[in-house]
């Protein structure tokens, strides 16, 4: 088997040529269209980097500016609302609205808290506390003592009573 001679004729010789030089500018086309298509890629990637690094810098001033608001509207929280309740009412077969009623005297003695500041509130527990527990209640005609099981600060207050019966 033997190549033919082809490298005689001249319409072949300028097939050949012109392939080969086809296949030369189609590949230096293609890698001046793919040099320019990495240079936008790349020229895109660092302005996200940059938007990224400018709005990550952007939250972080947002975050402390909602941080130092948090902390100073935490510090200026007031009381909104007390709310008080007997926990063993069951214990002493009381009915339901015996103990509501009882919860709503004590609500209506703590309502001048309402407003005020819950730090001031709390640094008078001790005092708010002794209030409660020197309290004697009237219920279905025994005579209860109140003692005050938890207290929780916040905008809402809420306070948790036991009764105790009381001899006299």
């Amino acid at each position: 088997m033997r190549i033919p001679p082809y490298h005689r004729a001249p319409t072949w010789q300028r097939f050949f040529a012109g392939a080969a030089l086809g296949a030369l500018l189609s590949w230096v086309m293609f890698f001046y269209m793919h040099g320019v298509q990495q240079e936008k890629q790349i020229r895109t990637l660092h302005e996200q980097r940059e938007d990224i690094k400018d709005f990550k810098d952007k939250i972080a001033i947002w975050e402390q500016d909602y941080k130092k608001l948090n902390q100073q509207n935490e510090e200026i929280l007031t009381i909104q609302e007390v709310e008080v309740l007997i926990t063993n009412g069951k214990d002493y077969s009381l009915d339901n609205l015996s103990v509501a009623e009882a919860e709503d005297l004590i609500e209506d003695d703590l309502s001048s808290l309402v407003a005020k500041d819950v730090a001031s509130v709390y640094n008078g527990k001790m005092l708010l506390k002794k209030s409660i527990e020197n309290k004697i209640m009237t219920i279905n005609k025994k005579r209860y003592k109140l003692e005050v099981a938890e207290i929780m600060f916040y905008t809402k207050m809420n306070i948790e009573i036991k009764l105790k019966r009381t001899t006299s």
